[in-house]
């Protein structure tokens, strides 16, 4: 994607290849054992030891996981409170520093799933061969013989002349669906995104759209390749406690009943209607697909624990000098998976050291490098709750916002920071969607850095992490982390850490502070995207999307000035 230059803030851009060039911190190794939160001293300036000591307390066992509505919530929405206290930072919401967000916590006991295969009665186990939840509020939900369909992708997308349900009536049926998009699967670059995801490949779109088509159930067969991860992380992350809006804060459609089933099971299942698998994704990526029926039913009496509850997005704000009502939205999810019991009893706390302990420190040193020279229009330091639950907090503030979305210039998302050390590289999720590109890019410049997508765009990241809300809204979203090629050990050293990552710690108890982290990259970053709502925050522009964006259109609704280049005011 080609990257134009932004007028408006050029000035600014070329003080910051001064401001930005590349520095040499320190190695900051992270020591075995860090003191108590009262011990440390901060500093003003971002500091490896002070991002280090936030990550720490955060993902401590004291904090159970950071589950919402948990104990793990309270002694989280306290630090975080008590950070932007200690720093000065104003609450950013009216006189309070919280916003609460309404949720319904719904709790499904495990429960088989008694499937006829073709006069065949079998059982799906679950967690290790299914998992099911439900979004209906309901605490039984039952389906008695419903008939499985297949319908490829399960997507319906008018503007592609694609549409999986074409013919369908679904009333009273259970529809079975890949992950990822047409074309996926079988490299058809000439379908949708081709390898990159999109929208219609994330299993939120999926379940979405089977409500709307009035579906009694729905079905996602896992496969690690289209998913992006392993059933692991599908097992943990629907086992305990789910959490949804409330309907009246949702007005969409919900399926009673909705979970995923693994790839040998998805296989069983297609033999025993005469079909394979490999045969059925195949027929799934051609234009013109059509639903095929299978010769199996599914009955299943889910019994759920449902009550409604609230959790707390936490925000800080440093008021602008001259455009208080102009406003830059650094953010990141506090939450994670919380504390489980594993299949032998025991209690395991998903400690979220990286995912997203890293984004929260992130903003909070971000946002005191602010307190030190407050900008002119104002800075507001989110800290958003149940993203692992569907990028809920995010979806509620975006619906009660406390600064008109017209009003607000951009949002900077920091979710799961790289550790691996300082990099040549920066990685920018959804590369080529808008302008604010061109200003990390500078800094990118600065640093001696460059900017690329992620290198597993089949993965979907851009759709995975809170920014998505924003930009489906108009908004602006940037969403970057450094890259992987190592300034000094090169790239396959950063691979290799991402790869360890992937496959050992994400979304797992083993996701704690590790003293091999370096966090002069950490550093680094953080002083880029630090410039990078610098620009924004003392600047008058209102970057865009690029053209060709399928969020342009929202934007320019908000800002019909901005559509017509003439928006700096």
């Amino acid at each position: 994607m080609r990257h134009v230059v932004f007028p408006a803030v050029s000035v600014l851009a070329t003080a910051l290849l001064v401001a930005c060039q590349p520095a040499e911190p320190p190695v900051a190794q992270v020591p075995a054992s860090a003191p108590a939160p009262a011990a440390h001293a901060f500093a003003e300036a971002i500091t490896a030891e002070d991002f280090l000591e936030h990550v720490k307390v955060l993902s401590s066992d004291e904090f159970a996981g950071r589950a919402p509505g948990t104990v793990g919530e309270t002694k989280t929405v306290e630090y975080l409170t008590a950070q932007f206290q200690r720093m000065g930072i104003a609450p950013g919401n009216g006189g309070s520093y919280t916003q609460t967000v309404p949720m319904v916590e719904t709790e499904a006991k495990p429960v088989a799933a008694k499937v006829n295969l073709n006069g065949t009665p079998v059982e799906w186990a679950f967690g290790t061969q299914w998992v099911v939840g439900t979004r209906s509020g309901k605490p039984t939900v039952e389906l008695s013989e419903s008939p499985l369909v297949f319908v490829g992708y399960g997507v319906n997308a008018p503007e592609a002349g694609w549409n999986d349900y074409a013919g369908l009536d679904v009333a009273g049926k259970t529809v079975v669906m890949l992950v990822n998009d047409p074309g996926f699967h079988v490299g058809d670059e000439t379908l949708f995104g081709g390898k990159r995801m999109t929208y219609y490949g994330r299993w939120t779109y999926k379940f979405e759209e089977a409500a709307r088509q009035g579906a009694a159930g729905a079905i996602i067969i896992h496969d690690t390749a289209g998913a992006g991860y392993p059933w692991s992380v599908v097992q943990d992350g629907w086992t305990g406690a789910q959490f949804d809006l409330p309907a009246s804060e949702d007005p969409e459609p919900r399926l009673p009943l909705q979970g995923w089933i693994n790839g040998d099971v998805a296989s069983e299942l297609f033999t025993a209607s005469g079909l394979s698998l490999e045969d059925v994704r195949a027929r799934a990526n051609k234009p013109g697909f059509k639903p095929v029926p299978l010769k199996a039913s599914l009955s299943v009496a889910l019994q759920s624990t449902v009550k409604a509850s609230q959790s707390d997005n936490v925000l800080g704000l440093i008021r602008g000098t001259e455009r208080p009502d102009e406003v830059v939205i650094y953010m990141g999810h506090w939450d994670h998976l919380g504390t489980q019991t594993a299949a032998d009893g025991s209690q395991q706390i998903f400690h979220g050291a990286i995912d997203n302990a890293t984004g929260i420190s992130a903003i909070l040193e971000i946002g005191e490098k602010f307190t030190k020279a407050p900008p002119k229009r104002s800075v507001l330091i989110a800290a958003v709750t149940l993203e692992e639950s569907g990028l809920l907090g995010s979806k509620y503030y975006v619906a009660h916002p406390v600064f008109p979305l017209k009003n607000t210039v951009a949002v900077v998302n920091l979710d799961a920071l790289s550790v691996v050390g300082p990099a040549r590289d920066w990685e920018v999720k959804g590369y080529g969607s808008s302008e604010l590109e061109d200003i990390l890019k500078t800094t990118a410049d600065a640093q001696g850095r460059t900017l690329h997508a992620e290198a597993d765009t089949e993965k979907g990241y851009f759709f995975r992490s809170d920014h998505f809300n924003f930009a489906k809204a108009g908004v602006p979203a940037l969403y970057a982390e450094g890259g992987l090629d190592h300034v000094e050990k090169g790239i396959e050293y950063g691979r290799k850490i991402a790869e360890d990552y992937g496959t050992n710690r994400y979304h797992k108890p083993a996701d704690v502070v590790d003293p091999s982290w370096d966090l002069r990259g950490v550093v680094q970053d953080l002083e880029a995207l630090y410039q990078v709502g610098r620009v924004m925050a003392d600047g008058d522009a209102w970057p865009n999307w690029y053209e060709g964006s399928e969020f342009r259109a929202a934007r320019d609704a908000q800002r019909p000035a901005a559509a017509e280049g003439t928006d700096h005011d």
